[in-house]
This record gives structure tokens, sequence and C-alpha cells, in this order.
């Protein structure tokens, strides 16, 4: 018995061994279920995705048509500005030192940049940052469709960052105005410029934030914050929507490299029309203006003035003889409200102040020594924001 069985087992390890050798050097000799012509073919489940929403012409769905709509109205802007060399070596003005050693080199270097615009009217209204075309001596516009054209400065405005441009070319694209008011947070939006001079490129994000402000960036602060990428040269470009209207113009990044890192912010394009509509009309921006130097009513603050609330402007100046002094407005006095507007910061004071035409008259509530009371002030007209000085 034990002989038989180990016969069977021998015989069982050669066919075994046979069979691996087999399947391994020659597998089409071995019988396949399901092959050709067989009737009992194995079927494997799987599932299948749904069809992709289609756009035109069947294609996949993408913003090619937000993109196609809104890109020929944005432009790349070079500029050039004329500085004149250093002398080089010292007492150059003096007549016998220039015996000696000759005039110093004063030809001017011309320096360039490059930054972003975006056409807003068939006429030839182009909107960029003040900062992209701010003491050039002269503006050149490169349209994606290859023309190029030199453009003149209509007017700027430094607290708000931005300029409008002219150019003088036929057949100009213009972009459609979006709402801004219309965005929500987690919104698709796409930055299209001129980054690093590559040439025209446009790069997907969402609304990351909107509203805001204490950024240090302009005066007057309400921005739109997009992790789209914006990187040096995106300055002035277009901030579009999925269907390709104009939300924003692309004005700063945060960065620590120089480079995008997801945060960059845009002006909303509903102060950006009011700026670029008084400029077209006035050549300049008229705002609001009290006189007061404000500042924001902090917890520690309110403790110290024994207030119950935490929102407000406390004044910690007023300029002598200016509206807000003549309506008998203090130092120390905390602003709460504005034409019924409640005042939470520096930023909403501000805002609300420069939005009221000069002349009017508002009512300004207040509190001082704990006592709520309101004020009549007639507005003025903000003075233009001082230049600073540039050496050579």
């Amino acid at each position: 018995m034990r002989r038989l069985w180990l016969i069977f087992a021998q015989t069982t390890t050669v066919c075994l061994a046979i069979l691996f050798i087999v399947a391994t050097l020659r597998p089409e000799w071995l019988p396949r279920r399901g092959g050709p012509g067989s009737n009992n073919a194995i079927v494997v489940p799987f599932f299948e995705a749904s069809p992709s929403p289609t756009g035109e012409g069947g294609a996949t769905a993408s913003y090619a048509a937000a993109t196609h709509k809104a890109a020929p109205a944005v432009v790349n802007i070079f500029t050039s500005k004329d500085t004149p060399q250093q002398p080089a070596y010292p007492f150059s003005d003096d007549p016998v030192f220039r015996r000696f050693f000759g005039e110093p080199d004063t030809n001017p270097e011309p320096v360039s940049s490059l930054g972003s615009g975006v056409i807003v009217s068939p006429e030839g209204y182009i909107l960029t940052n003040n900062h992209v075309i701010e003491a050039a001596d002269e503006i050149e516009v490169a349209l994606a469709d290859g023309r190029k054209g030199k453009a003149t400065l209509v007017g700027s405005d430094p607290e708000t960052d931005l300029a409008v441009l002219k150019l003088a070319l036929p057949n100009l694209p213009s972009v459609t105005f979006g709402r801004a008011e219309d965005l929500q947070v987690g919104d698709v939006v796409l930055a299209i410029g001129n980054p690093f001079g590559v040439g025209q490129t446009t790069t997907m994000g969402i609304v990351s934030a909107l509203g805001r402000t204490h950024l240090g960036i302009n005066t007057f602060e309400n921005f739109i914050q997009t992790d789209a990428a914006i990187n040096p040269g995106n300055s002035g470009g277009a901030l579009i929507d999925a269907q390709g209207n104009l939300v924003g113009i692309n004005t700063a990044i945060y960065s620590r490299s120089g480079g995008s890192l997801g945060i960059g912010f845009a002006i909303p394009v509903s102060t950006a029309r009011q700026v670029m509509e008084q400029l077209i009309t006035t050549g300049t921006v008229t705002r609001g203006y009290i006189g007061v130097e404000p500042q924001d009513l902090t917890a520690e603050l309110a403790d110290a003035f024994k207030l119950s609330r935490k929102e407000g402007v406390i004044i910690a100046g007023v300029v002598r003889g200016g509206p807000a002094a003549k309506a008998g407005i203090r130092t120390g006095d905390i602003v709460v409200s504005v034409a019924d507007k409640t005042i939470l910061d520096t930023t909403t004071m501000l805002n609300a102040i420069a939005q009221l035409p000069p002349g009017e008259k508002v009512a300004i509530k207040i509190v001082r020594g704990g006592q709520e009371m309101e004020t009549s002030v007639t507005i003025g007209t903000r003075p233009k924001p001082r230049r600073e000085v540039q050496q050579p």
C-alpha cells in the first residue's frame, strides 16, 4: 500500500511539473474557455462614467470659451523711464575737476518695466494699475493679435492703484463687465496677464475670500482674494469669471519668494468702473473728506473709555480748519455712524466718507464722554496724496 501511494505521489508531481512547463513555455497548447467561437465567454462587470457635459462642437467642457471671450482684450504694457546716470566721480560739478577728468556721462539710461491691462471700450480705453505706468515716460501696448501702439495716460488714482490709458488703434476688442457683487467664495475665476514677460497666460483658481482689507496695499481696499496664480507682470490684468466677464483687476500678491503662493488680490470691477468713469470724464477722482485721523477702536481702548460696544473709530487727530473741526468733532471722539451707515473700523469709515459728494451735509454720530450725540458735517474734497520724492 505504501508503494502504491509513493507511485501516485510521484506521478502527480511529474504531471504538475509538465503542466507548469507547458503553461509557461507553450500556453497556446492549453484549452481556453471563452475564446473565439466559444458560447460561454466570461463577462467581467465594470462601471462606466456618465458622459461629460459638452460644449460647442461636442468638445469636453472647459474654460476655453471664457478665455477666448476675454483674452483678446487683455494687453501687455511695456513702459520705459529715462533716468540720468550718477556722476562717475565726486566733485564732478567743479570746473577744475571737469578740466582734468572731462564731462561726466549724464546720458539717460532707460529703465523698463512690464505689466498688463484690459481694454474696456472699443474707443481704446485701457484699465491697468497705477504702479504699472507710474512715472513712465513712454507707454507701449501690445495686443494679443500682434498689433502694437503707443498709449497715452488719461488719468490715475494712486489711492486705489488704478489708471486709465488711451490707445488709438482701429477695431479694438473689449471686455464685458461682470458683477463683482455676485461673486461668492468658491466661484471659479481665471487670471489673464503677462507674467514675467513670457507672453499672455491664463491661470485658474477660485475666489478664496471677499472684502479683504487692512493689507496696507492701497488707501481704499476691498480686494477679491484668489488662488489663481498671479505673478510679477500680471499686475493690471484681468480676473474673469467662468463666463468670461471681467470681475476684477489683478493688483498684488502675498509672496515670500516673488512668485505666486496662492494668495493674490484683485480690485473689484465695481470699484474699477467708478474710478475709470471719473478719470475719463474729469481726469481725476473726487472723494469726500472731513479732515480727521481715524484709528480702529480696539477692545483695550473700549475698556479705557468705558464703552459697551467694540465697534467704531476713535479720532486720533483733527485737521485744524477742516470740515470735522468746523463741526465740533474733537480728538478722542468715537465715530459710530456716518450718514446712517454703521462704522465698524477705519476702512468702513474711509470708504463711507469717500463716496459722499463734496458740499453735502451729513449726520455723523459720535460718542463723547460716554454720551452719544449727533453733529452735521459739510463734506469737503479729499486732497490729492503727496508723492514721495524719489532720488534719481
